[in-house]
Formats: structure tokens, C-alpha cells, sequence
């Protein structure tokens, strides 16, 4: 497209497209479902058939070091009556290391600190527990920490999970999911009130606006778009939700660079902005475009 006129063609292609779908639901074609199918084996991936990036195994130190500021202390400051939520926790080592390592939260590790923890609820798409996970779990009390796989986000009850001070999700769902508003409105359902949830997203256009997408020629991995075709970035997307406090933060030292965002809950009455997948390719994470509906 090095011409004007094969650029506004092209614009003028896409807007017919955006504004023809903004009152439906998603779209589907042969290709998208193909590519979600390519999807579902990279989550049932094991050994060396996990292709490079799936990573199922972070600990709570790559968690405190890569989101927002203050998770350490909001998770640090939890009591025995509070609840987290790690969704995408693949193994669950973050919450292992959130029982048996709580250096990585700046606490040094005393039997009465242990037992002063919050409960951790972990949420993964396969079951990726360990035999730690069970050990650890057999050390606790009932329900101390509890591991759920097999569903999506959108397919738990309030009634299943209940509510969460804290949830966390590092490169799970947040990332991977081709159902953004929904699954963005399940998360803030199961939020507390004051609770927070932390978050990120790899190669997408900052809030400031001045990064480019990190492959050459090719697009952010997530994308949103008015029905005009115009622009809409993630963290302006995630500030129209009604109820929430948000910021954003560009991080140039990851590779790909991500946007870190702290979601804080101040009311109840939360709405999320809807959106439609108009783009979905397999990987890891996947490459997502999305319409914003009016």
C-alpha cells in the first residue's frame, strides 16, 4: 500500500466490513475456526510439543516483577478472610510460592505469617498441577487453595468461585481469550469492591502511543477498532468501563514490550464496553482483532 489511493481503497474496504458487523456477533469463517482449533492443541500441549512462549510454569517472582506496582503489597497486605485468584495459572507455582516463599513479597517466612494467608484459587484451562501442588495442598486447610480447569472464565458461576480481592492475570486469559468484554465483565463480577485486578498484554499500541508493533510488517497482537475503521487503544478501551479505576503502563524492556494495567473496582455498577472478534490467529499469545459495538 504505497500509494493514496490503494490506501483509501483499502479504508474504504474496511469500513464497509466494520460498520456491515457492528451490530452482530462475532464473525466466523472457515479460517478463524481453523485457527482456534490450532488454539485448543497449543493448550493441550505437553513436553516438547509446547511451542515456545507457553510458559506454564511462572513463579510469583516473574509475577511481582512484571505487573503493576503495588501487586506485592496488595497481595502481601491479604488476610486469612481475603481471596486471590490467579487466572491462566497453569502449574499454580505462583500460588505455591505464595505458601512456602514469601520473600518474593519482601515478608520473611514465619509459621504465624503462613497461616495468616489468603485463600488462592487457581484457574487453568488444562490440568497442569504437579505433585507439589498436591502435597501443598494436603498441608493446608480444606479449601486453603483450590485449582479449576476444564471451563472457560465465561462458563463459572459467582456461585462456583465467589468474590476475590486480588486478581492476577499474567499472560492467561486476558491474553488468549477471543471473548475480551465478556470475559473482561466475568472478571470484574468476581472482583470485590476496592478489590484489584493485574493484568498485561504483550505488542499492543500503549496509551501514549508511541511504540510501533514489534514484528516488522506485521499488526499489535490485539487490536480494537471503531465501526469507522479508526483506532482504539487497549487502555482506553479498559478507562470506558464504568465503576473501575485504571492505569496503564508501556514496559520497552520486555520483548515483545507489554502494557502493564491495574484495573481497581469503585463501584458496582459496572459496564463493559462490548466487543465483537473480527480476527483470530493461533499462538502465544494469539493474534486478536476486535470491533467495538455501539
Amino acid at each position: 500500500m504505497k500509494t493514496p489511493g490503494i490506501r483509501i481503497f483499502v479504508m474504504l474496504i474496511l469500513q464497509t466490513l466494520w460498520l456491515g458487523i457492528s451490530h452482530s456477533a462475532d464473525i466466523s469463517s472457515p479460517k478463524i475456526d481453523e485457527e482456534m482449533l490450532k488454539q485448543e492443541e497449543i493448550f493441550k500441549s505437553e513436553g516438547e510439543k509446547t511451542p515456545e512462549g507457553y510458559v506454564i510454569n511462572r513463579g510469583l517472582l516473574a509475577y511481582t516483577d512484571a505487573l503493576s506496582q503495588g501487586f506485592d503489597r496488595a497481595l502481601a497486605n491479604l488476610g486469612p478472610k481475603d481471596r486471590w485468584l490467579d487466572i491462566g495459572a497453569g502449574e499454580g507455582q505462583a500460588i505455591l510460592d505464595y505458601y512456602t516463599r514469601s520473600d518474593d513479597l519482601g515478608q520473611p517466612e514465619t509459621p504465624e505469617r503462613r497461616g495468616t494467608k489468603a485463600q488462592a484459587v487457581a484457574i487453568s484451562i488444562e490440568d497442569r498441577r504437579q505433585p507439589l501442588w498436591h502435597r501443598t495442598a494436603a498441608s493446608l486447610a480444606t479449601n486453603q487453595i483450590q485449582y479449576f480447569f476444564n471451563k472457560r472464565m465465561r462458563d463459572f458461576s459467582l456461585d462456583e468461585l465467589g468474590k476475590f480481592q486480588v486478581i492476577t492475570d499474567l499472560l492467561g486469559g486476558f491474553s488468549y481469550t477471543d471473548q475480551l468484554s465478556s470475559f473482561t465483565e466475568k472478571v470484574l463480577q468476581l472482583l470485590d469492591l476496592k478489590g484489584s485486578f493485574y493484568t498485561l498484554l504483550q505488542d499492543v499500541k500503549s496509551e501514549a502511543g508511541t511504540n510501533q508493533p514489534f514484528y516488522a510488517n506485521s499488526p499489535y497482537l490485539t487490536e480494537i477498532a471503531n465501526a469507522d475503521g479508526s483506532e482504539v487503544k487497549v487502555c482506553s478501551w479498559l478507562k470506558s468501563i464504568t465503576c473501575v479505576e485504571v492505569t496503564c503502563k508501556l514496559r520497552t524492556d520486555w520483548k515483545p514490550p507489554v502494557e502493564i494495567y491495574h484495573v481497581h473496582k469503585v463501584c458496582s455498577g459496572v459496564t463493559v464496553p462490548p466487543l465483537s472478534r473480527i480476527k483470530y490467529g493461533a499462538g502465544t499469545p494469539p493474534e486478536r482483532r476486535f470491533l467495538l459495538k455501539k
